[in-house]
């Protein structure tokens, strides 16, 4: 795979978010490194365009699910239901059996329901009447939250979020970029005018070639480094193993994107943030960008 199909992809998101250069790489490096994304902001503030955007450019099929409180696990997976001509439940299956699924306001779902993606995002299966379904290839799941200060939200618990390989916040558009937005044509029309860049299978070499690019010993030492400050200094939950794996993954894919087969510091600390702030909480004054502000200048690389 040429590494222009990428940067034609980072052009074409470009056009549908605006003046958000670094959230599109960091979105577009999620999918590369075979994560699922947690996009939080406050409503109206492109995250269902981003992601429409994604599978559109990706030519992935996609459904989006607003998540409200009377949601079931069952409008999310499928149900089986009895067939009278077959004499038997036939299972139909439900949103989560396509390639992208938007999650859009997860955490307005009850705790019940948010869960019902556990299994589904970890393992990419689910398992419904004791049968186990398999999902499709490529799988990938973005997830849309309102701050939890709003009404009507349920915080998401820590193994959910710990799902979520990166998140990320889109924030408000700059003066020019919203100038731009208001002069262009329609969102609509904008995603209609989106043409499939790389094809699913594509995307799979691809995410192959991100697996493949390298990291040294000394790169690897200034992870666990990282790693080890956000569990001994003054941090009620540090980053677990698995949260290592995702930061290296998530770097390796930022690499790739940066046309290097192999990772260096700089690579970690730009997708440390995505990473590790909604897995760690500090018990201090620090929480969210701080604490991780405080780890990345705490822990000098080692070269």
């Amino acid at each position: 795979m040429s590494q222009s199909t990428i940067e034609t992809l980072l052009k074409q998101l470009a056009s549908v978010l605006l003046g958000k250069p670094e959230q599109i790489k960091l979105a577009v490096t999620c999918i590369l490194a075979k994560g699922h994304l947690l996009i939080e902001d406050l409503p109206g503030m492109g995250k269902t365009s981003l992601s429409q955007g994604i599978a559109s450019s990706l030519g992935m099929s996609y459904q989006r699910i607003q998540f409200t409180s009377d949601m079931l696990p069952a409008d999310i997976l499928g149900v089986s239901i009895y067939s009278k001509e077959q004499q038997q439940f036939v299972f139909h299956k439900g949103p989560v059996f396509n390639q992208m699924l938007l999650a859009d306001e997860i955490n307005r779902a009850s705790p019940k329901t948010q869960s019902a993606l556990l299994e589904a995002m970890a393992e990419q299966q689910i398992t419904i009447d004791g049968i186990t379904h398999h999902l499709s290839s490529p799988f990938f799941v973005i997830a849309t939250q309102n701050p939890l200060d709003q009404a009507g939200t349920f915080p998401l618990p820590e193994s959910q979020l710990d799902r979520f390989m990166m998140r990320i916040s889109i924030g408000y558009p700059s003066h020019e970029a919203e100038l731009a937005m208001l002069k262009t044509h329609t969102q609509a029309t904008k995603q209609a005018a989106l043409s499939q860049c790389i094809t699913p299978q594509e995307l799979l070499l691809l995410q192959q070639q991100v697996a493949q690019v390298s990291a040294s010993d000394a790169v690897l030492n200034y992870l666990i480094a990282l790693v080890d400050y956000s569990r001994q200094h003054d941090v009620a939950s540090g980053l677990s193993p698995r949260a290592s794996i995702a930061l290296l993954q998530a770097a390796k894919a930022w690499a790739f994107i940066h046309q290097r087969q192999y990772v260096v510091p700089e690579d970690i600390q730009a997708v440390f943030a995505s990473v590790a702030e909604h897995r760690i909480r500090s018990s201090s004054q620090f929480q969210g960008q701080a604490l991780s502000d405080t780890i990345l200048a705490s822990v000098n690389p080692i070269r």
